[in-house]
């Protein structure tokens, strides 16, 4: 079924009008609300294959993701996360000093869990430093590691160590930091502990001219050093003003991620055009236009670095990666949505875009029309409320019973 635009529209604008949880009525009409998700994702695939198409010397990694420039240049932790073991990822800050707009913690930013004094959080399980050499001893090593979550920076001189025990048993591993707190003196302890790759998010420091100079400090110490941040309007506007000094530091590669949304940063974006990449990641409209026109950016100025295309459709391939690595079934992924219920409304700015074209289009079936459908929408919503009240005055009888 391809829904109209105008169904499409008039169905989602019913649909967040409804009050409390409406499972019933979206499982219902589930072939409404399907067949609306997949239309504008087929239509923001069209533009995004539009826009790859203007890009002179696009080049992919075996079709798991796109990127520009010299393959040399390519992220070796990106090659671990699409052709490796997956993301690994070790916890320890549970902090950050900044708070950005886009960050999946947003909301929740002081509530996140800390780990215990002298431990680190490594596939879910908390080790002391000295179990390190134990691990890796007994388990398979990893293709590589990620120091990821918040900002290691807080604390670093607690990751020398660790750093160190994983850089002698021949363990790739990047970091993230947002840059503000870096230094000469703990850029040069990361490089000799053994770091191989520092991934700068130069959008939650609107492109500062302090961390464009330790992005070059980096590059003195650390073998392979780049940009990692979300695709927002912000960031673009930013890093046009200060790309020719962002280019000279050297650095290596930009990882354009296509920013997604979760229930902690949702709440800063309501209102923007959305859509769901392959029924999981909700994200803006802009998000990965953003990343496409920095590539043809890049080819057509001749940029030295790669620029990465870090979106949606990369981060399907790493799941069916990882999952395939770890011996689970043909077909098995962890490529799902960020929200454990759908929220209609996030759509209505992308169906009222007179902008916004439905590749192709056919009329309702009589029984979908929603004309047709509201006296069984009333009676599911009726039924569902009774459902959730039947417990509390059944509890409310046998008190009186007694």
């Amino acid at each position: 079924m391809k829904i109209s635009k105008k169904d499409a529209l008039e169905w989602f604008e019913y649909l967040s009008s409804l009050s409390g949880d409406k499972t019933e009525v979206y499982k219902r009409f589930s072939p409404v609300i399907e067949s609306t998700i997949r239309q504008i994702e087929l239509s923001v695939n069209k533009k995004h294959e539009d826009m790859k198409n203007e890009i002179s010397d696009l080049k992919t990694l075996k079709g798991r993701t796109y990127f520009v420039g010299d393959q040399q240049n390519f992220p070796k932790g990106c090659v671990s996360c699409l052709f490796g073991d997956g993301l690994g990822g070790i916890r320890k800050t549970h902090q950050c000093n900044l708070l950005c707009k886009f960050c999946y913690y947003h909301d929740n930013i002081d509530n996140q869990e800390s780990i215990p004094d002298g431990m680190w959080e490594i596939g879910e399980t908390l080790f002391y430093e000295e179990d390190i050499d134990l691990l890796l001893s007994i388990q398979k090593k990893p293709s590589g590691i990620a120091y990821v979550y918040l900002e290691p920076f807080l604390e670093i001189e607690k990751y020398y160590g660790i750093i160190k025990k994983l850089s002698d048993a021949g363990v790739y591993q990047h970091m993230y930091t947002n840059g503000s707190l870096c230094t000469r003196e703990n850029l040069k302890k990361l490089g000799e502990a053994g770091l191989n790759e520092l991934r700068f998010n130069l959008g939650a420091v609107k492109c500062s001219d302090q961390v464009i100079e330790y992005m070059a400090m980096a590059k003195e110490y650390i073998p392979m050093v780049g940009i990692e941040t979300p695709m927002t309007p912000e960031f673009y506007e930013a890093f046009q003003e200060k790309k020719d000094k962002i280019l000279k530091t050297g650095i290596d590669f930009m990882n354009c991620a296509e920013l997604h949304f979760g229930e902690d940063n949702i709440n800063n974006y309501v209102g923007e055009r959305m859509y769901v990449a392959r029924r999981g990641y909700i994200s803006p409209l802009w998000s990965r236009e953003i990343t496409l026109k920095l590539m043809k950016q890049a080819c057509d100025e001749k940029w030295g670095m790669v620029v990465h295309d870090c979106s949606n459709h990369t981060k399907y391939s790493r799941e069916l990666n990882k999952n395939s690595k770890q011996g689970q079934p043909f077909g098995a992924t962890t490529y799902v949505s960020e929200f454990d219920r759908f929220l209609p409304h996030l759509f209505l700015a992308t169906l009222e875009d007179e902008n916004f074209k439905f590749l192709e289009e056919e009329e309702l079936p009589e029984e979908l029309k929603l004309e047709n459908c509201q006296e069984e929408i009333d009676f599911l919503i009726v039924e569902e409320e009774d459902e959730m009240y039947d417990g509390f005055f059944d509890d409310e009888d046998e008190e009186d019973n007694e």
